[in-house]
C-alpha cells in the first residue's frame, strides 16, 4: 500500500500491461504516463488520436487530481479527510463521485460481511501502514481492541436526496479509508474521459486497475497480464483479454514489514484487527467496472482462499485466486474468468 492508495506502488502493478507482438494492423498509438495517488498511472491509446497528446494529458492529470482532493487519505484538506477530522454527527455534503464509491464498498462490504470494510482506517494506521505512518512494531492487544471499537458499516449512512448527496457517521470518531477503491475509480474516471472523446481502442490503468477495449497498434486485443505473486517483476501467471470489461488484483506479498521472522501484511481483517494469516497470495477480479473489481478483490483477499472461492462462486464473479503452497504456488478460477484467458492460455 504506497502513498495514497493501498494497492499501489507497492504492489508493483500486479497488472503488467503486454501486447501482441505481431505487425498485423499497424496503427498509431499514444502511450501517456504520470503519478498518482501514490502509484503510476497508463493510458494507451490506438488510431486516431481526437486531441494532443499534451491537451489529453492535461485532463488526465485534472480528473486525478480531483479524485485526490476527494479522497485522499493523506490530504488534510480533501473532502474525505475534513470528513474524518470532523466529530459531529450531522450529515455531511460529499460529491457524486465520492457517494459512487462509498455505495459501493457498502455493498460489497454486506456481500463479503465485513471482510471487505473502509472503517478500518483506525486498524491502518495502527500498523504503520496508512498516512499516519509508525514505526514498524507489532501494536499490543489492547491497542487493537481499542481500535476495533472504531471499526463498523453499521456506523456509516450515505444519504441522496434532492440537495446532493451526504455521509453521515453515529460515531464522532470514525475514520473511512477509501484506499482499497482509489485505484478502481482513477480507472472508471479515465474510461469516462475516453468514451466522451469517442475514443474505442484504450487501455488505462491506475497502479493494480486496469481498463481496456478495442485493439492496441498491431490491431490485436489488449493483453494484460496478472503477475505471479514475487518479487521479480515480470514473472507471468496468466494473460487475460478483457473485452471492455475491468481487471484488479489485491495481493499481501509486497507490502508488509517483519519482525522477529514474522512477516506482517498491509491487508487487515477487520474481524481480528490483525495481518491476514491464510494461504491467499493474490486475487484478481474481472468486472464491468474497475470500482467494482478493486472493492471485490480486497474482499476475497481478507476472507482466504476456501471462503473466497465460495463467495466467487455463489455470487457468479470472475475471480482467480493464488495461494502459497509447500511447494510454491497453486492458482484456482471460476468459469467466468476462464473465459477471458487469451487463447493460448486455455
Amino acid at each position: 500500500m504506497a502513498h495514497l492508495f493501498t494497492k499501489g506502488l507497492l504492489l508493483s502493478l500486479a497488472l503488467g500491461l503486454m501486447t501482441a507482438c505481431d505487425d498485423v494492423d499497424t496503427r498509431p498509438q499514444m502511450d501517456i504516463e504520470g503519478k498518482t495517488m501514490g502509484t503510476f498511472y497508463s493510458v494507451k491509446i490506438s488510431g486516431e488520436i481526437p486531441q494532443s497528446q499534451q491537451q489529453l494529458q492535461q485532463e488526465i492529470d485534472a480528473l486525478l487530481e480531483q479524485a485526490n482532493n476527494d479522497i485522499s487519505t493523506y490530504r488534510d484538506t480533501s473532502v474525505l479527510s475534513r470528513f474524518n477530522q470532523y466529530r459531529g454527527t450531522e450529515a455531511q455534503p460529499i460529491p457524486r463521485g465520492m457517494a459512487d464509491i462509498i455505495l459501493q464498498a457498502l455493498r460489497i462490504g454486506q456481500d463479503t460481511h465485513g471482510a471487505m470494510n473502509i472503517t478500518v482506517g483506525p486498524l491502518v494506521n495502527l500498523w504503520g501502514f496508512g498516512p499516519e505512518k509508525q514505526p514498524t512494531k507489532i501494536p499490543t492487544q489492547y491497542q487493537i481492541d481499542n481500535a476495533l471499537k472504531q471499526v463498523g458499516l453499521q456506523h456509516l449512512k450515505l444519504i441522496s436526496d434532492n440537495r446532493g448527496e451526504w455521509l453521515q457517521k453515529d460515531r464522532p470518531d470514525l475514520y473511512v479509508d477509501l484506499s482499497t477503491l482509489g485505484e478502481g475509480y482513477g480507472v472508471d474516471q479515465l474510461v469516462n474521459l475516453m468514451m466522451r472523446h469517442g475514443i474505442t481502442n484504450y487501455l488505462v490503468s491506475v497502479g493494480g486497475a486496469v481498463s481496456s477495449r478495442g485493439v492496441n497498434g498491431q490491431g490485436r486485443p489488449w493483453r494484460v497480464a496478472i503477475q505471479k505473486p514475487t518479487d521479480k517483476e515480470n514473472a507471468v501467471q496468466a494473460l487475460v483479454n478483457l473485452q471492455g470489461y475491468s481487471i484488479s488484483t489485491s495481493g499481501s506479498y509486497r507490502n508488509y514489514f517483519e519482525q522477529s521472522g514474522q512477516r506482517y501484511s498491509h491487508v487487515l481483517d477487520p474481524a481480528t484487527g490483525r495481518p491476514i494469516t491464510h494461504k491467499l497470495v493474490s486475487a484478481t477480479v474481472i468486472a464491468t467496472t474497475a470500482l467494482e473489481a478493486d472493492g471485490w478483490d480486497t474482499g476475497l483477499m481478507v476472507l482466504g482462499p476456501e471462503k473466497a472461492l465460495k463467495l466467487a462462486q455463489e455470487k457468479g464473479l470472475a475471480v482467480y485466486l493464488v495461494s502459497k503452497t509447500d511447494t510454491g504456488f497453486s492458482a484456482i478460477m471460476t468459469p467466468q474468468f476462464n473465459a477471458f484467458l487469451a487463447p493460448d492460455q486455455h
